[in-house]
């Protein structure tokens, strides 16, 4: 089962670490598109959420604190659906359908997370592959 788990584990941050380096490494661009969904301060909201993506992403995948690292993706995800997905928002059909579906899909990646987080908290070592027990 350990192995398992950390398969899980790789494929669950694959998708954070992609997003991370691109908020990291095209901030300007990804900025743009923040202000323009009215995120506030939007190059530095978006160098941050990077960051969260960045330590979050290696703490579940290497099993550092893995529950800390659920929690900092879990906090990534709730504001990015509710900011950047805002469907109910979009007049026209084909956005707000488009918004909806990454909103739908924050939300159940959250969901994830939140369920990591459980998971880690309560079975800690137990789990295996881990490096280190949880932070909470």
């Amino acid at each position: 089962m350990d192995v398992i788990v950390l398969i899980g584990r790789i494929l669950f941050v694959a998708l954070f670490l992609n997003s991370a380096f691109g908020h990291l490494t095209q901030s300007r661009a990804m900025a743009g598109y923040a202000g323009a969904k009215g995120v506030p301060s939007p190059h530095p909201a978006v160098l941050g959420s990077g960051v969260l993506l960045l330590l979050g992403s290696i703490s579940v995948l290497l099993g550092i604190w893995a529950d800390l690292g659920a929690l900092l993706l879990l906090v990534f995800l709730v504001p990015t659906a509710l900011l950047m997905h805002a469907f109910w928002k979009e007049s026209d059909p084909a956005a707000r359908q488009n918004d909806m579906i990454h909103f739908m899909k924050d939300l159940a990646l959250a969901g994830a997370a939140l369920m990591l987080l459980g998971l880690f908290s309560i079975a800690g070592h137990r789990l295996g592959l881990t490096l280190t027990g949880p932070a909470f």
